[in-house]
């Protein structure tokens, strides 16, 4: 598998009644070798944005990565899932069987949440204060660290309510946070893992229509792991 650059994007051309997905503009339509002419707007090539972020850059966000690897290099859609969420300087703060951890980097490839909007600035000016003092806590030892019960997920959503409940508003579960926030992003993720490894291996990717079952089993897979992080 010949890896693309992960951060470049993909593109879309439509021909052939087909919808060919590539790393590159091609000349020639990779099904036919007729030579492509875009001479309306809605034949032009379609650039898809790549799903994942630099966590490093996200200020005031709820990340999610594998726990190993990235989702572009290794990702098998089985694998552990990890989440943190990042101050305001884009160093992510995360709990595992060590206790908190503050990174610098490594969460270079991510679906990102944002937690708050940026006309919100009393609460971006304390956002640091309330992760660090909540980073603090007990609660957040390495010995309360349990793999099903008490993890990263935990951490994070725990912190989240904490800043609702300062904000005078209402607290939210993980069913509603991951069917909400984090699913949306995910589904996406999933489809262009999908596309993105048929075109490493194959070079192109091609189906019928974009809404059609691309991505069905990494989707199921990924979502499902979502649902249990780690």
């Amino acid at each position: 598998m010949q890896p693309l650059d992960s951060e470049r994007g993909l593109i879309k051309i439509s021909h052939c009644k087909k919808d060919i997905f590539c790393s590159f503009v091609p000349k020639h339509c990779p099904l036919c070798g007729q030579n492509l002419i875009f001479r309306r707007l809605e034949e032009a090539p379609v650039s898809i944005p790549t799903p994942f972020i630099n966590g490093h850059r996200e200020k005031c966000s709820f990340l999610l990565k594998p726990t190993t690897g990235t989702f572009l290099r290794g990702y098998d859609g089985r694998s552990d899932l990890h989440v943190g969420i990042t101050n305001s300087n884009g160093l992510v703060f995360n709990y595992n069987e060590t206790g908190v951890n503050i990174a610098e980097h490594g969460w270079e490839q991510c679906v990102s949440v944002p937690l708050i909007q940026p006309d919100m600035y009393s609460l971006l000016k304390q956002w640091d204060i309330y992760l660090e003092q909540f980073s603090a806590r007990e609660i957040w030892l390495p010995h309360r660290y349990e793999e099903h019960f008490h993890n990263c997920y935990t951490y994070a959503l725990t912190f989240i309510n904490c800043v609702l409940s300062a904000q005078g508003k209402q607290q939210i579960n993980k069913s509603e946070f991951t069917e909400r926030f984090v699913i949306p992003r995910t589904r996406k993720a999933s489809k262009y893992i999908t596309i993105y490894k048929e075109i490493c291996s194959n070079g192109l990717y091609v189906v019928d229509h974009l809404d059609q079952k691309e991505g069905t089993s990494t989707r199921g897979q990924l979502l499902k792991k979502v649902k249990s992080a780690d």
